[in-house]
């Protein structure tokens, strides 16, 4: 008994010198509050370079395809890691830019532009992951912020850029571009670390095993899965789960997925109007960077979270993800009324407008924009936590299905009802989700503590030793 003793206190000492020690019942190994080698504790430059990367490859890659993709990866992310999946993410979307930019035949170009889509979802749903993983909730006002400014200005830049290459060059070289840029990337992705907590726990479990032959030693991992069968039924099928089980992710999904569409949708609608107004083609585009502009004002409310955050440290009040809504709750009108007020200065309705008229009120609806990225995503990770990749799939899901599918009929409708009428139709949904920032406000945490998933997740993040 006494041998038995003196192995348990010596184990201890040895997890301890490893910053990791026993959970409370004293059958798994967590994390240590101050280990070093937990992704939250890394040095701030190599969580820079992680997260940079990330970000960059978000802004690079294409949409379409990433229904499916949105559903596979994200979960693969939570069992078996991260890195991984971005290497394949960017070698994957650099070979199908390519394929697109050499070959001469349609069913080809569609089948790479599916299949790049798919890979492309990698980035915006497992990114949430990996950014929940290195980052605590008050860092993440910033790291969010970043992210979605990196997805919002590659979809604004992104007309513009490619009706510059085509004129100049030809299409072909839009994709010979995109081809360089993913393969630095791809080589620069080997250097970043995997972040995913729970599987480099395991890793270091391991470790210790071989060094002091203690077989019995098991990891706190909240993401094991036996095999493949139970992969498939509680992984790859929990996006969905969130979604139509979720009142908070559905919500959310339903916001962001139309707030993003609207950019595809102005894609195919701005430079009619704007040729209208006595633009050129090339110069139609233009306008988008108003909504450029407005996402750059959202750093006046990142600063305004920071200062609610400090107030309620400083009274030693606990930080809840409700204490960050005040970016949605002040971009959900401007959205509406930026909507409207584009909706009404534009022809044929109203002639003899200046064209800087409308163009004000798309910097007011780039600012609502990035709010609703912003605010919602990091509500849903703070809300989520371990399964914020899985949350963001959600999203993802109907994001991608509206973006893919407004283009389709756009120009039918604003050709249909009039520019007016249709951007009038885009306002009063706009203004439906005016309540949306009331609802999370006064029932989000009622919500949050009744969702399975919500709870869960603040119970793992508990035993595995993570900090908020």
């Amino acid at each position: 008994m006494k041998e038995v003793l003196v192995a348990t206190t010596a184990l201890d000492e040895y997890l301890l010198k490893n910053d990791l020690e026993f959970t409370n019942d004293g059958q798994f190994v967590r994390w240590g509050k101050d280990n070093k080698k937990h992704p939250r504790n890394w040095s701030t430059t190599r969580k820079v370079f992680d997260i940079g990367l990330i970000f960059m490859l978000d802004l690079i890659v294409f949409l379409l395809g990433q229904v499916v993709g949105a559903i596979v990866f994200p979960p693969c992310s939570e069992s078996f890691g991260r890195k991984k999946l971005y290497i394949i993410s960017s070698a994957a979307s650099a070979l199908f830019c390519l394929i697109i930019g050499v070959v001469h035949s349609l069913s080809a170009v569609i089948i790479c532009r599916i299949a790049g889509g798919f890979f492309s979802a990698i980035p915006y749903t497992v990114g949430s992951g990996s950014n929940e993983d290195m980052f605590d909730i008050r860092d993440r006002i910033w790291t969010i912020f970043f992210w979605t400014i990196a997805s919002n200005i590659g979809l604004i830049f992104g007309p513009i850029t490619s009706i510059a290459i085509i004129e100049n060059l030809s299409w072909r070289w839009v994709f010979y571009i995109y081809t360089i840029i993913l393969c630095v990337l791809s080589t620069l992705f080997l250097l970043i670390r995997e972040s995913r907590p729970s599987l480099l726990l395991e890793n270091e479990v391991t470790r210790i095993r071989q060094e002091t032959g203690h077989d019995s030693l098991q990891a706190l991992n909240h993401d094991h899965t036996p095999d493949f069968r139970t992969f498939a039924k509680v992984s790859l099928f929990r996006p969905l789960q969130l979604f139509f089980g979720e009142l908070l992710i559905f919500t959310i999904a339903m916001m962001i997925a139309f707030s993003f569409a609207l950019i595809y949708i102005f894609t195919e609608a701005l430079q009619p109007i704007y040729e209208s107004m006595g633009f050129t083609p090339s110069h139609a585009s233009l306008p988008f960077l108003a909504i450029g502009v407005g996402v750059v004002f959202s750093t006046l409310t990142r600063i305004l979270d920071f200062r609610i955050l400090d107030s309620r440290h400083a009274a030693s009040q606990p930080v809840k993800p409700e204490d960050k809504l005040i970016g949605l709750a002040i971009g959900a009108p401007i959205f509406a009324v930026g909507l409207w007020w584009f909706a009404w200065t534009i022809p044929p309705r109203v002639e003899d407008v200046s064209w800087m008229v409308p163009t004000i009120s798309l910097a007011l609806v780039g600012y609502a924009l990035n709010e609703f990225d912003t605010v919602l995503y990091g509500y849903l990770s703070d809300s989520y936590l371990s399964y914020a990749a899985s949350g963001t799939a959600a999203v993802q899901l109907l994001r991608a299905v509206l973006s893919g599918s407004f283009p389709l009929f756009t120009r039918q409708m604003f050709d249909g009802l009039g520019a007016n009428v249709a951007a009038s139709v885009l306002a009063a949904l706009a203004t439906v989700f005016c309540i949306v920032p009331v609802l999370f406000l006064l029932y989000g945490e009622r919500i949050r503590s009744q969702s399975r998933f919500a709870k869960y997740s603040l119970e793992v993040q508990a035993e595995m030793g993570e900090k908020d």
